[in-house]
């Protein structure tokens, strides 16, 4: 059986349209996307503020559509769903996404808006949990049916999966704002979503970001580091599990890729991918993704310590929006003001951030 490749490039500002190409190239992206079907670019919007590694990079989008319609394929459209608390509109503006679709004559397709059908959906394969979280059917976008899958995650840690990234991606499209009720069983549900993402698309790709990468209690309140690399695959496991073992896991430890790599949906193990470009055999950016926020601590007593009970009443009845309003007014009154503007500040003097503020202009 032909084996995962997982293509690396360490990249800069000024080649880093031409290695997006070069990267997704080696990745033999033409192979696994065909040109006959509409693709869907599924952008990932962690925050309405610009904060570095959180959201996709201008130059991310940019490099991949360039690629994309350079190649032939036609019809591209960028999506994204919103959550109880990141407004994507506001998101793709801050982070200069809008510049991008512009450029390209795009048009950003926001999938809670009216006109986006959502449907019940009956998966093939069988399901670790999702059927049982949401009981009176699976709703999916209508218009991700048979449509190509692009990914454009970032590099970095999160606060319930240790490292998000390709595989989390997903989420943000496939399931509607109340996919916060799969987060106590959240590595099940991204099985799941890989599962019916096999089923629905007829191919599927992933472009990472770690030009900037971040460590710490993701995908919002990290620490930035500047580590110039982008990768790519058509396994979804397999590139998860080369970001994973960059940033310094052990990826088959890592309870979503496992699961994923023993259901057959992908490739988890290291040594059995094929990885081209870059010999990242030593590369270590001994993250650990440990520190956890005031919000996330509470978030885990509900999700998995004594509040567990009462799960259902705070999140998933008419009192849940006192959860919502919590978390706005922790991350966006006091921490982004407090502690996460110093740092986009510093990273905005990099040579990242001179190139994020031109496309700004």
């Amino acid at each position: 059986m032909e084996k995962s490749k997982v293509a690396v490039l360490k990249t800069r500002p000024e080649t880093v349209l031409d290695d997006i190409n070069r990267l997704m190239k080696m990745a033999d992206y033409e192979k696994h996307l065909p040109k006959d079907k509409d693709t869907i670019l599924k952008i990932n919007i962690s925050w309405h503020y610009y904060y570095p590694a959180c959201s996709t990079t201008p130059w991310q989008l940019d490099g991949v559509t360039k690629t994309l319609r350079e190649s032939g394929y036609k019809n591209l459209i960028p999506a994204q769903n919103r959550t109880v608390v990141v407004d994507p509109k506001a998101g793709a503006k801050n982070n200069h996404l809008e510049s991008v679709i512009d450029k390209h004559g795009l048009e950003f397709v926001y999938l809670y808006e009216e006109g986006s059908e959502w449907i019940k959906y009956e998966p093939k394969s069988e399901m670790l949990v999702l059927d049982k979280v949401f009981p009176d059917g699976i709703l999916i976008p209508k218009m991700f049916i048979d449509k190509n899958a692009v990914h454009l995650p970032t590099l970095k840690t999160h606060v319930f999966t240790t490292m998000t990234g390709a595989m989390k991606n997903a989420f943000g499209g496939l399931l509607r704002e109340n996919r916060h009720w799969t987060h106590s069983v959240i590595h099940e549900t991204l099985v799941d979503l890989l599962a019916i993402q096999k089923e629905i698309h007829p191919g599927i790709f992933a472009v990472t970001d770690g030009t900037i990468a971040g460590d710490g209690p993701g995908p919002r309140a990290m620490v930035p580091y500047v580590k110039d690399y982008i990768l790519a695959s058509a396994d979804q496991v397999a590139i998860d599990a080369v970001a994973a073992k960059m940033m310094g896991f052990d990826p088959l430890e890592l309870k979503f890729i496992r699961l994923a790599h023993e259901r057959g949906l992908g490739c988890g193990d290291v040594k059995e991918i094929e990885i081209v470009g870059e010999d990242i055999s030593d590369v270590n950016f001994h993250f650990h993704g440990k520190q956890e926020t005031f919000a996330s601590r509470g978030q885990k007593l509900i999700y998995h310590g004594p509040l567990k009970p009462l799960e259902n009443i705070l999140l998933r009845s008419f009192i849940a929006p006192w959860s919502y309003y919590a978390s706005r007014l922790y991350y966006d009154g006091y921490w982004y003001r407090c502690i996460g503007k110093k740092r986009v500040k510093q990273m905005l003097e990099t040579h990242w951030g001179k190139l994020f503020q031109q496309y700004g202009r």
